[in-house]
């Protein structure tokens, strides 16, 4: 029945966290923290270095539990859930980390096929689609290329690869322009931004303000703040 779990739908929000707080180490990172994120949505996180950013979104995917609130992903308590059932629901949620990690023996091509393989789906029956992808994020020539022979904004287009390859309903970003100019800035603020009105839910955690500036040019995107352990509604000023 957990496998099922994560189908079962409650309340409006693909991820919700109600009243959530975070402790590490005996002080808390998070507090009294409230978030919806519904189906087809686009929400910026932004906030100091240290609000704890990175730690908002592992709760968003399960890779945190709360110490106190509720974590609800597809409608289903995250404290409820067993690993496995965690597992299964993040299938559903593509998340692009900061720190870009590939497997360097391995080339791209078989890096962005890599969640395809853990779910013990044939890449092979998946080529054309991995070819699509990989010429939607520009990276059709690079397919046999090594991890360490990539580019910083090469590096970043992967990680969104990657991130999609399994067709997911959700996409979590951190900082996912952190290491680029911003021309390669842009260029993947416009795949998020083609996700997003392909019906994902987009939430990237940045402290660019230009860039958040330049994608409520493109689409409706709400902006939150981590400020002093908690979570607000940022200013029509950005």
């Amino acid at each position: 029945m957990h496998n099922r779990a994560c189908f079962r739908k409650g309340g409006l929000g693909v991820i919700e966290l109600e009243n959530v707080a975070y402790s590490y180490g005996g002080g808390e990172l998070l507090s009294d923290l409230s978030l919806q994120l519904a189906p087809g949505s686009f929400h910026f996180l932004t906030g100091p270095s240290g609000a704890g950013k990175t730690t908002l979104l592992k709760l968003c995917y399960g890779a945190l539990r709360p110490t106190a609130g509720y974590a609800r992903l597809f409608g289903q308590d995250v404290r409820q859930m067993d690993r496995d059932a965690v597992a299964l629901c993040r299938r559903r949620i593509g998340v692009v980390h900061q720190d870009c990690q590939f497997l360097d023996h391995l080339p791209l091509n078989e890096n962005v096929a890599l969640p395809l393989t853990v779910a013990g789906q044939d890449s092979a029956g998946q080529a054309e689609n991995l070819r699509e992808l990989l010429a939607w994020v520009g990276l059709t020539e690079r397919g046999e290329a090594l991890p360490p022979e990539l580019s910083g904004g090469e590096r970043q287009r992967a990680a969104l690869a990657r991130a999609v390859i399994m067709s997911p309903e959700v996409v979590l970003a951190d900082e996912p322009t952190g290491n680029v100019d911003w021309e390669m800035s842009q260029r993947l603020l416009r795949l998020l931004v083609e996700l997003n009105r392909m019906g994902k839910t987009i939430l990237i955690a940045t402290h660019d303000l230009q860039l958040i500036r330049a994608a409520k040019a493109q689409v409706q995107a709400r902006v939150l703040r981590i400020s002093n352990r908690r979570l607000q509604t940022a200013g029509a000023d950005l």
